[in-house]
């Protein structure tokens, strides 16, 4: 007679969004025959709803209670948003695989389906990320910013009670609940660039066991897509190179063109969009550390650093 399979404990935030993303996790992990239990966990993040996100501010702010569960082994796999995850190695753990990604951009919701360019003169505009707020100062500087907090049904409500004229949401997230068809337009990268890693998900486990002690690492390996992979890691090894964190007006987006070059669009923007830096590097698949690097250099070179230092002292 066998013994029951041990299933592995998969840890994630208890968001609409995270458990749409912990069920794409866990059905492509019980396809092969793995069990999976699911371990809700709150963070910081989740507790503090007053604060915005800029407020929130800690590294880790959604990632740091998932990953110390990792640590104190309470549960083996932990899903995450990569966009919401530090860039600096956490020690004993390790990024396990990266799933492909799709889509990665953002996207104006309003309630007539209007264009940033049809947005009425200081329109208010729902967003607490800085990186949003300066790129669209930068085309728009007469909108009207206003910190939001909650889930994305909650963000919706409050568009359609009238406190906004729009809202800027990462397309991913709409995509994957079904929600706001019809009232969304995407923003295009030349407006406004995406936050690093966004759309992707980071499957994590602890690093410091082979695959007989860790079978999460066994598990998890088909997940991972070497393109999706080196792209995301290319835009993380330029913002590691910044020292700018998830939070500062940083966008980063890498591709593979149609020659299977890695090409990476990068920009970095004063706190209130006036200023607006760019680059664009591209190079083999391969050496997207390398290209990580070389974009974070030229950024760094046109006066990255004092906008990035500029933008923490708000």
């Amino acid at each position: 007679m066998t013994s029951p399979q041990v299933p592995l404990r998969l840890g994630t935030r208890a968001s609409p969004l995270a458990q749409w993303q912990a069920d794409w996790v866990t059905a492509r992990l019980e396809a092969p025959g793995a069990a999976v239990e699911r371990v809700l966990i709150a963070t910081s993040g989740d507790r503090n709803r007053t604060d915005s996100i800029a407020n929130v501010g800690t590294v880790g702010a959604f990632t740091k209670e998932i990953q110390r569960a990792l640590l104190d082994r309470r549960i083996d796999v932990a899903v995450h948003s990569i966009k919401d995850l530090p860039t600096e190695p956490t020690p004993g753990l390790i990024l396990a695989a990266i799933p492909e990604r799709g889509l990665c951009g953002d996207v104006l919701v309003t309630l007539d389906g209007r264009t940033l360019a049809e947005l009425p003169i200081g329109a208010r505009v729902g967003t607490g990320s800085l990186r949003r707020r300066a790129h669209l100062w930068h085309v728009r500087p007469d909108l009207t910013m206003e910190d939001i907090r909650g889930n994305v049904d909650t963000r919706l409500r409050k568009l359609q009670e009238g406190q906004y004229h729009a809202l800027v949401l990462a397309e991913a997230g709409l995509a994957r609940l079904g929600l706001a068809e019809g009232m969304t337009r995407p923003i295009d990268f030349a407006t406004l660039l995406p936050a690093v890693g966004q759309g992707a998900l980071g499957v994590e486990t602890r690093a410091d066991e082979d695959a007989t002690a860790n079978p999460a690492l066994a598990a998890v390996a088909h997940l991972d897509h070497r393109a999706t992979k080196c792209c995301v890691l290319a835009e993380r090894e330029m913002l590691a190179a910044l020292c700018a964190g998830c939070l500062a007006p940083v966008g980063g987006s890498a591709r593979v063109a149609g020659d299977g070059t890695l090409v990476l669009a990068a920009s970095v923007l004063s706190f209130d969009g006036r200023q607006k830096l760019t680059a664009e590097v591209s190079g083999q698949l391969e050496d997207y550390a390398m290209l990580g690097k070389r974009a974070a250099a030229e950024l760094i070179g046109q006066g990255a650093d004092a906008l990035i230092r500029e933008a923490r002292e708000r």
